[in-house]
C-alpha cells in the first residue's frame, strides 16, 4: 500500500494496492499488522459505521472530545470532499484543515485521527461511506465546529450549490467557541 502524508503530518492518506483482472478486483481494506508497520496506525477500532448521503448534503464537521475518535474513511460508492480539521490547541498546524477527494473509483482513506473535527461534502449523486472509529460514538460528548466558519475558512467545492445541511450542523460553533483538545 501508498502511504501519502499531508500538509498536517498526522493525517494521512492511504491508497491500497489494488489486484484486477477481468474478472472484477480485490484489495485488502484494512490489516492491523500492515497498517501498524506501513502506515504506523497502531490502534484498536471498536466501531465500524455506514453512511449514505445524496449530492449536495455537507455534513459535519463533528468530534468528539472524552471519546475521541480515530477515523478510517473510505467511499464506497460515489464522490465526497473529506475535510479534517486540525482542533488540538497545543498542535503547529492548530486551526488548520486538510481537503481530500475520497471515491469509489480512487480508494483512498483518509485517516483522521483524534484531536480533529471531520466532515464531508457531496460531490457525486450519491456517496456510500464506511470508516472505522477507535472509539464508540457518544451522542452526549459530540461537538460540531460550524462548516462554515470564516476563521478556519474551508474551501469547499459548493460552485454555485447551496449544500444541504442538518439543524445540528446549522447551530455548530467558531473555533473560538468550540471546547478544543489540549
Amino acid at each position: 500500500m501508498k502511504v501519502m502524508s499531508t500538509e498536517i503530518a498526522d493525517l494521512k492518506i492511504i491508497e491500497p494496492d489494488l489486484y484486477a483482472d477481468v474478472r472484477g478486483f480485490q484489495f485488502e481494506s484494512f490489516s492491523a499488522n500492515r497498517y501498524a508497520e506501513e502506515a504506523e496506525i497502531a490502534l484498536n477500532f471498536v466501531q465500524d459505521n455506514h453512511s449514505r448521503s445524496f449530492c449536495g448534503v455537507l455534513r459535519g464537521l463533528h468530534y468528539q472530545l472524552e471519546q475521541a475518535q480515530g477515523k478510517l474513511v473510505r467511499s464506497i460508492l460515489g464522490e465526497i470532499f473529506d475535510v479534517s480539521v486540525d482542533i488540538r490547541r497545543s498542535s503547529t498546524t492548530f486551526g488548520r484543515w486538510v481537503g481530500v477527494v475520497l471515491s469509489a473509483e480512487n480508494r483512498r482513506q483518509l485517516w483522521v485521527p483524534p484531536g480533529f473535527a471531520h466532515g464531508f461534502f457531496v460531490l457525486s449523486d450519491i456517496a456510500e461511506l464506511l470508516y472505522k472509529a477507535t472509539d464508540y460514538y457518544d451522542p452526549e460528548d459530540e461537538h460540531c465546529l460550524a462548516w462554515n466558519d470564516p476563521t478556519v475558512a474551508v474551501e469547499w467545492p459548493l460552485q454555485e450549490t447551496v449544500p444541504i445541511v442538518s439543524q445540528r450542523d446549522r447551530a455548530g460553533l467558531s473555533l473560538s467557541e468550540i471546547p478544543l483538545f489540549p
